[in-house]
């Protein structure tokens, strides 16, 4: 799936990038970067499509909405019971801080002062886990 969104946003961070410079002319001495280029470019574009060159940006853009909703509804739909795990587990109030709720115990009962002298004990904060650095968004493992 990472390399659908790399294909995906490649050509929009080219275009994009392409687009805002040469709009405003910041050109670092290449032709390809100008305001004269970039007029001469949607004026063939214009030409060919037979419509004002002016809204072509308007109209890429507007699709490149498209595409990324579509991309987005793939990869939900690829997730979904991830997603929904995660929503059930939002609304029952069981998900609602993403924590454990044993590793937080420690913490809270550090935060409490009960006559220690404002100690903090870090030994049950402390314990080793296992990390799994391969493990994507919503606990979903990378393929």
């Amino acid at each position: 799936m990472r390399y659908i969104f790399a294909l995906w946003a490649a050509p929009l961070v080219l275009f994009w990038g392409w687009f805002f410079v040469s709009l405003n002319d910041m050109n670092f001495g290449y032709v390809m970067l100008s305001r004269q280029f970039h007029d001469f470019l949607f004026q063939i574009y214009g030409q060919i499509l037979g419509i004002d060159p002016t809204i072509i940006p308007g109209m890429v853009a507007k699709a490149c909405i498209v595409d990324t909703l579509l991309l987005l509804a793939f990869w939900a739909f690829r997730r979904r019971k991830a997603i929904m795990a995660w929503i059930k587990a939002k609304r029952d109030g069981t998900g609602s801080s993403g924590l454990d709720p044993q590793l937080a115990e420690p913490v809270e009962s550090a935060l409490q002062d009960k006559g220690g002298g404002g100690r903090i004990d870090l030994a049950g904060s402390l314990v080793p886990r296992k990390i799994h650095l391969d493990q994507g968004a919503l606990g979903s493992h990378g393929r």
